[in-house]
This record gives structure tokens, C-alpha cells and sequence, in this order.
């Protein structure tokens, strides 16, 4: 946005000629200074008006809206087995899912009627895991997925890892059976893909933790709902990726077939979904990811799992057992995500592959299976196959380790963390929150609704104006406003190691290889994870989940900024050294000017994921929404301001969003 400003210059009278027309200067006041005079502006009223209309709500406290909300919960809880819509309806649904959830349960996990042990055992799933990872992957994935399970067991945490598994394989399935065919119908309509668009986008802008409070209401808490908010957050992934796949798919191809004489299904099951198999399972891929990460934290309505077993710990603090459960996590999401990455290269690999042994490929995948029902068999029919063996040692040195670790960190490093703690604190994170949470409600409103005008539009603002004034309606506006602090502050430390490791991988190949199978696995991890080591760094306070957030949203920022500067044409970088630039000047003057529109949308990422962590971190004391929600789920008399808070987190989700998005919009244009 720029503002023109015309000076009319006069010029000179000469003898015996006409004086020339008015010369005009426009001088342009860039979009920089506007949002600097905005920011002026709101400070010398802070000044002024502070601690006046804060719209201040105690945690005990409760609006209308929430007293409503309440009701509504009484009220579906009482008709819940009269109503229509319940019996013929959720109801329905709720079963069918729950049947599904304790089938596999009674399958893999937990011991049916009649039975002590689940119908297959330790050594048959093991079996099972190996034997499905080097059929659609390779023996080295294979590999890795038993000593993953394994150890998994050696943990001591067998049975909460296949709840997990059990809940993620019922989620993801469920989902893939209307994600796929939504992903080609997009793919194949551009009407219906323009439709479905601002759905995905609003599903995959909201925190986890949003979707758990609306769907108690329908569904009440444990492993059903569990599955069915899994189930709605894993699935966007597979549906853009399917519908970004068939479009990809080159149209000479489907020309080629079609004056061939093929059918429009022929097309799509001969031609479309083949060429485009692999970029789907990369969907299939992001839906396990996005399914394990939503299913712990399920575990804040009776979800059973590993997730159950991280909450527990961080509500009670002990971190040796959030950190082994957190391990257990991590463990396996590496084997899944591994597992199902082979999976979509393993027909390249194989064509370009020279290994004589791929001959005996459909052979030895016999044997393999007639091993596999072999360990399923005795899993089944013997205790010492179906329950893992030892007492967990592992998992209790694991613990007792992070203790330890723990222990020493808070004695000899105390000084050290909270000294960094107390200065980020003090300097940076509290003045921003006064200035949003002690400015009066109005004054805030109309800052943000202008500096959505100057940064994106008048689109921009206006979805504003309305995300403002419905965060006004919520009851949370204090709260709302102390977690835009959270997000803001965590999301400049973001960008200021994004930019700067960006630059580094874009403008090295070296540090590109090195860095970013770190920063892969980073994003592998769910967010529950993050969590545990800062805890024991800084204690529960909103500071850990600060640096938690900075923490989980650097890597996806870092990425998206080495892009942008890998992208900017070499032309440009070499015209700019032979001009004598050096490098400072050609990051500062070429590359990141020319990269701005990256740097929107690593903003923009950030912002997103860090204000999803920093919601996660009301677990730890984080404070605002975040305990406002889960606050709600624990009692009942809050669960109205629960609902209102998830609400208000999924404003401030849409209003950063489109902020964002807009302005990348204009920077590229």
C-alpha cells in the first residue's frame, strides 16, 4: 500500500517563452511507515487510556454465552437417548465407530470377553509390522519397524502403544475411505475444488485442540470421539494431495487415452490414479502424521494411549515418565512416517535398482508370509507370545535417567535458565501482553482491523472486523489477548532463527544436506513431545510453552525460507557480485527482497504453528485459552468457557491466517 503525496513545483518565467505546465512530484510513503504510524498511534493511547475497558475475566468466572453453552450441554445430555438426532444419528455414528475402535483393540491391544491377552499378541504384531513394512517398502524399513516395536515393549509401555495404533489405524482408515474420492473429485472438478478449498484450509488453520470440545458435545469423551476428531483432522492432507495429484497428471497423457477410446472411468482407474499413486500415499503419509499427533492429545477426552500416559504426567510434573511415553511417541511416528515414505518410492527404486534379487521378490514375500502367520499363530495360542516379556527395565532406566537429567539441570543450570527465562520474560514477552491486554478492548480492535488493512487489504480487514468482534462475543477477550502475546512474541523468535538458518541452507547446498533431515524428523514428532524437555529446563510456566512453540514451529520456517533463497535466479545473485556487492549486501539487497513472499508465508506458517502449541502448552501453565480449554474438559461447570475459548483460538487462527496469506498475496504480486 502506498500513499501518494503531489507537490506542485512553479516553474520559471524566461523572456519570450511560455511558461511549462505544472510539474508534479509524488513522493510514496511505503507500507512500513503506515504500520509505524500505527503502532505510534496505539502506543501514546496505551499511554493514556491503560487498564480502561480490558474486558478482565476471572478463571472462576463465566459470561452469558458460557452460562448457554452449559445449558446446551445439559440439555443434549438429558434428550440425548430421546432425541431423534441422537438415536438415529450421532448415536449411529458413535457406535459404529466405537464397534470399529474395539475391534482392533480386542485385535491388537486389549484382552476380549473370554480372553487374558488381545487375540494377537506381541510377537505376531511385530511379526505383522515387519512383514507389511518390507512388502511395501524394503528390508532396511523392515528392519527398523522391529526393533521400533520392540522397543516399544522394552519400554514397558506395550499395550498404550497399540491403543494408539489401534486408534490411529480406525481413524486413518475411515478417513481415507471418503478423503481419497473427495481428493479426486477435486482434482477433477474445478468447481468442487474451489468449494472444498476454504474448508481445508480452515480445518487444517485450527489447533488441535479445537475440535475436541464440539465433538464431546455429540459424541461425549473416550476412544469414539477420539477417533472421529482424529479422523477430521488427518483427513484435509489426503485430500488436497490427491486433488494437487490428479491435476499434475500431464494432459497429453489423458488426451492420449481418451482418442484411444477410453472411458472417463477408464481414464481415472487406468491412466489418472496409477501415474498419480505416489504423491498420494505422500498424502496417505500426512494423514498418519496428522492422526498421531490429534490422537494424543485426544487423550484430554479418554483416549486411551500413549497420549493418555504423556497428560498424566505432565499434569502431575514427572518428567521421566512424560519423557519415556514421549519417547514411545516419537518412536512411533519415525516408524510410521519411515515406513509409508518407502512406500511411495519403492516402485521407482525398484525400476531403477539392477538388484537380482528383486526377481525373488514375490518368493521370498510368500515365505515371508507364511513366517508372519506362523508368529501370528503362536501370539495367539501361547502367553509367553502374546505378552510382552520383562517388566519394562528399559523404560524404568529411561525414566529414572530423566529424572536425573532433570534433577542436575534444575540444581547446577537453575541460574542460568531462569536468568534467560526471567529476561525474555521481563523484556519482551510482558510489555507486548500489557499493551495488548491492559489497552482498551476498542483500542486493540481497531489497531488490528488497520494493520490488516495496510498489510492485506480491505479483504483482509474486514474478515478483521469480524473476528474481532466475535472474540468480543466469546467472554475470553483477556485471555485471547495474553495468547496473541504467547503466539506473537513466539513467532518473531521463529522468524529470526528462520531467516537466518533459511539463508544459511539456501545459499549453501552443504548445510542443506546436513540440516534438513534434522529439521524432517523435527516435523515427524508431535507436538505433545516438545513439551517434556522444557518442562524440565524452565518448570510449568508460559515460558515453556513459548520455547516449546519456537521450538516446533522453526523447522517448517526454516524450510520455507531456504526455498525462497534457493529460488531467487542465479542470474540476478552474479549480476549483483560483479557489481561489487558483497555478500552481506546480496543477502540484504538481492536475495531477501526477492524472497519476500517466502518470508509471508513462513510467517504464516509460523504463526499457525505455534499458536497451536502454545494452546497445547496450557498443560504446562501456559495460562489463557489453552487452560481455559482444558480446564473444560475437566470440569464441568466450565466446559461453556472451554467451548467458548476453542472457539476464540480458531478466530485467532483464521484472523492470523488470512493476515497473512493476503499480504504473501501482495508481496508476490
Amino acid at each position: 500500500m502506498t500513499v501518494a503525496l503531489e507537490e506542485t513545483e512553479k516553474p520559471e518565467k524566461s523572456q519570450g517563452v511560455e511558461p511549462a505546465a505544472p510539474v508534479k512530484r509524488v513522493r510514496k510513503v511505503s507500507r512500513s511507515m503506515v504500520v509505524a504510524a500505527i503502532l505510534i498511534v496505539w502506543l501514546v493511547l496505551f499511554a493514556v487510556l491503560r487498564g480502561k475497558h480490558t474486558l478482565t475475566l476471572a478463571a472462576a468466572d463465566l459470561t452469558d454465552l458460557h452460562r448457554w453453552f452449559n445449558d446446551v450441554n445439559d440439555s443434549i445430555g438429558a434428550n440425548r437417548n430421546s432425541n431423534p438426532l441422537f438415536l438415529y444419528f450421532f448415536n449411529e455414528i458413535r457406535l459404529v465407530i466405537d464397534s470399529l475402535v474395539t475391534f482392533v483393540q480386542e485385535l491388537i491391544s486389549q484382552p476380549p470377553a473370554g480372553r487374558p491377552v488381545p487375540q494377537i499378541g506381541w510377537l505376531g504384531v511385530v511379526g505383522i509390522a515387519g512383514y507389511v513394512s518390507w512388502a511395501v517398502g524394503n528390508w532396511r524399513v523392515a528392519l527398523l519397524a522391529v526393533a521400533g516395536f520392540t522397543f516399544l515393549g522394552l519400554q514397558g509401555l506395550w499395550q498404550e502403544s497399540m491403543d494408539t495404533l489401534a486408534l490411529i489405524l480406525c481413524a486413518v482408515f475411515v478417513a481415507l475411505l471418503f478423503a481419497i474420492p473427495l481428493g479426486v473429485w477435486a482434482g477433477l472438478s474445478d468447481r468442487f475444488n474451489r468449494i472444498i478449498t476454504p474448508f481445508l484450509d480452515f480445518m487444517q488453520t485450527m489447533p488441535t485442540f479445537v475440535y475436541l470440545a464440539p465433538l464431546t458435545l455429540f459424541f461425549l469423551i473416550g476412544p469414539a470421539s477420539a477417533t472421529i476428531a482424529t479422523m477430521i483432522y488427518a483427513a484435509p492432507p489426503t485430500i488436497r494431495i490427491t486433488a494437487h495429484a490428479i491435476r499434475t497428471v500431464p494432459e497429453t497423457t489423458v488426451e492420449a487415452a481418451d482418442s484411444l477410446g477410453a472411458t472417463r472411468r477408464q481414464s481415472l482407474t487406468k491412466v489418472l490414479l496409477p501415474m498419480s499413486k505416489r504423491t498420494v500415499v505422500m498424502g496417505v503419509n500426512q494423514t498418519i502424521m496428522a492422526a498421531l499427533a490429534m490422537v494424543t492429545i485426544a487423550a484430554l477426552i479418554d483416549a486411551p494411549g500413549l497420549g493418555k500416559t504423556v497428560v498424566q504426567a505432565l499434569q502431575t510434573l514427572d518428567v521421566g515418565t512424560a519423557f519415556n511415553a514421549g519417547l514411545a511417541i516419537v518412536v512411533m511416528a519415525i516408524v510410521l512416517d519411515r515406513v509409508t515414505t518407502a512406500a511411495s518410492t519403492r516402485e521407482e527404486a525398484a525400476r531403477s535398482s539392477k538388484n537380482r534379487f528383486l526377481t525373488w521378490r514375490r518368493p521370498l514375500l510368500a515365505a515371508g508370509a507364511a513366517v508372519t502367520a506362523v508368529l501370528a499363530y503362536l501370539s495367539q495360542t501361547y502367553l509367553w507370545a502374546a505378552e510382552f516379556p520383562g517388566e519394562g527395565r528399559t523404560g524404568s532406566t529411561i525414566s529414572s535417567t530423566a529424572d536425573s537429567v532433570t534433577t542436575w539441570v534444575q540444581d547446577n543450570l537453575s541460574g542460568i535458565t531462569n536468568a534467560f527465562r526471567d529476561a525474555l520474560t521481563n523484556g519482551l514477552l510482558n510489555p507486548f501482553q500489557a499493551l495488548l491486554t491492559d489497552s482498551p478492548w476498542w483500542l486493540v480492535g481497531a489497531a488490528l482491523i488497520a494493520l490488516a488493512v495496510v498489510l492485506g487489504g480491505w479483504r483482509a480487514g474486514i474478515t478483521t472486523a469480524v473476528c474481532v468482534g466475535l472474540l468480543l462475543g466469546t467472554g475470553v477477550w483477556s485471555d485471547a489477548m495474553t495468547t496473541m502475546a504467547s503466539t506473537l512474541v513466539a513467532t518473531v523468535l521463529v522468524m529470526l532463527l528462520g531467516v537466518t538458518f533459511g539463508v544459511w541452507m539456501g545459499r549453501s547446498a552443504l548445510v542443506d544436506r546436513l540440516l534438513r533431515p534434522t529439521l524432517d524428523a523435527a516435523q515427524v514428532m508431535p507436538p505433545f513431545v516438545y513439551l517434556v524437555p522444557f518442562l524440565a529446563l524452565f518448570g510449568a510456566t508460559r515460558f515453556t510453552a513459548i520455547v516449546a512453540a519456537f521450538v516446533y514451529a522453526t523447522p517448517v520456517a526454516i524450510k520455507i525460507v531456504a526455498d525462497g533463497v534457493r529460488n531467487v535466479p542465479e542470474t540476478t545473485v552474479e549480476a549483483a557480485t560483479s557489481a561489487g556487492c558483497n555478500t552481506w549486501q546480496i543477502i540484504t539487497k538481492v536475495q531477501l527482497p526477492m524472497a519476500r513472499s517466502a518470508l509471508t508465508l513462513a510467517t504464516n506458517q509460523g504463526l499457525i504453528y505455534v499458536l497451536s502449541m502454545v494452546v497445547v502448552g496450557g498443560l504446562v501453565g501456559a495460562g489463557a485459552l489453552g487452560y481455559d480449554v482444558v480446564a473444560g474438559f475437566s470440569q464441568g461447570q466450565l466446559y461453556g468457557k472451554g467451548l467458548a475459548a476453542g472457539l476464540a483460538i480458531v478466530l485467532l487462527g483464521v484472523m492470523f491466517d488470512r493476515i497473512t496469506q493476503a499480504a504473501a498475496r501482495r508481496t508476490s504480486a
